[in-house]
């Protein structure tokens, strides 16, 4: 994995960079050494090496036994599905399946008609469920469990359930937690010290991806790489560089960051990195604004706002260097679309000359770009990212001056909820 941040100049001044990567050093190093705010959630940080074996065994022993399901529903919310969904998105092939559940997903919303089909859907299906959640009294996660336990216990006899559902919850308090005593259930620890955007290398993340058929040694492997590189105390380190550059922007104005990919399967990975960045930087009225765009779709849509719009945003593109197909252009004696110019080359080669293209219009037009290229979309590379972008995160909210591990204004929204619905 590499970062280009030649185009961030002159939006940036370069001794103003160095400053600042020493700046993000010395958080870093608070980071590190659990001294600074929310230091009681960094349990991630070490994750990757101090993973115990018997858990990742567990898992896979699982994924083997429920090989046999034609599909998984994974009951959570925010970090308690995005980060699986992310992955199984970027492993999986468009339209192939591989030997494996098929993978659904709940409670991560409120649509009726959503939850309906699902339970329609399911009616004649052999399958399991993953629910994921810290209380069990989350709304839309429980609210839609309820809703799959029924069917559960009325398709087939109670002893399925123990057969049929594991919980990942707290390890000996709440709602679920009673479940899983009362049925037996398996279950998995969401640990108290691991908040839920963080948390894609625990169970709560590798159980999906591993029923989902995904190797979460080879992720545990990159992870655990990324974790001796980006822990070093370097201006070099692309983590220093990538949280320094993000607060320099945003010092001068640059208050959105737009996460752009012209790879399809990115875009659920684009909504796990708005949760990391938005719920850890978005307080105290401070935060850059993460949206993401997908290419070269969006360029038909918003790409007039990317050139000429408002400048206060920049962009960090996620890049791939090379496709695992060869789909190349072939000459027609008509030419009826003018497109024989393309003859001989890949889809993958124009793909890249189209973000290439879009990097230099927009950066001509006033926007800092980033760019982040990797070689693959394996297990590993994920991980990769997905370490990077959790320790940039850490490192960029203590630049901030925030928390970055902490939510409180979540709870906004479900008090008037609750209120609404009559919740004593």
């Amino acid at each position: 994995m590499k970062l280009d941040i030649e185009k961030v100049f002159p939006f940036v001044d370069k001794e103003a960079l160095k400053q600042k990567q020493e700046e993000a050093v010395a958080q870093l190093k608070i980071l590190k050494e659990k001294t600074g705010k929310g230091s009681d959630f960094l349990a991630w940080l070490d994750l990757p090496q101090k993973i115990s074996l018997s858990e990742i065994d567990k898992i896979n022993k699982i994924a083997a036994n429920w090989k046999s399901y034609d599909a998984v529903v994974v009951v959570g919310i925010g970090g308690s599905y995005l980060g699986a969904k992310a992955v199984i998105e970027v492993l999986s092939k468009y339209f192939e399946k591989n030997d494996a559940p098929e993978m659904l997903f709940a409670g991560h919303q409120l649509d009726e008609n959503y939850l309906s089909e699902l339970l329609e859907y399911l009616a004649d299906k052999n399958y399991g469920i993953i629910v994921i959640s810290k209380s069990g009294t989350t709304l839309e996660p429980a609210l839609a469990f309820r809703l799959l336990l029924n069917q559960i216990k009325d398709r087939f006899t109670e002893s399925a359930i123990k057969e049929r559902v594991i919980a990942i919850t707290d390890v000996q308090k709440g709602a679920l937690r009673k479940l899983v005593t009362q049925y037996d259930l398996e279950s998995f620890i969401v640990p108290d010290d691991i908040g839920g955007r963080y948390s894609v290398l625990t169970a709560v993340g590798l159980l999906p991806i591993a029923v989902a058929g995904w190797n979460i040694k080879e992720m545990i492997k990159g992870a655990s790489e990324m974790q001796t590189q980006l822990q070093e105390e370097r201006a070099d380190n692309i983590a220093i560089s990538y949280a320094a550059i993000r607060n320099l922007l945003y010092e001068k104005g640059f208050t959105n960051e737009v996460l752009a990919y012209s790879v399809q399967r990115f875009r659920f990975f684009a909504e796990w990195w708005k949760q990391l960045f938005g719920e850890s930087e978005g307080k105290e009225q401070k935060g850059i604004f993460p949206v993401s765009l997908n290419y070269t779709t969006d360029l038909h849509s918003l790409g007039q706002y990317m050139q000429e719009g408002e400048r206060k945003l920049f962009e960090t593109f996620i890049r791939l260097s090379k496709s695992d197909k060869t789909l190349t252009v072939s000459k027609t004696a008509e030419n009826y679309d003018e497109l024989n110019y393309l003859a001989g080359k890949t889809v993958h080669h124009i793909n890249s000359k189209a973000e290439e293209g879009t990097i230099e219009a927009h950066y001509s037009g006033g926007v800092p770009v980033l760019q982040i290229v990797i070689d693959d979309l394996s297990e590993k590379t994920v991980a990769e990212l997905i370490y990077f972008f959790e320790i940039s995160c850490a490192i960029s909210g203590y630049l901030l001056g925030v928390n970055p591990f902490d939510q409180p204004g979540v709870e906004a929204y479900k008090k008037n909820m609750f209120a609404l619905l009559g919740k004593k």
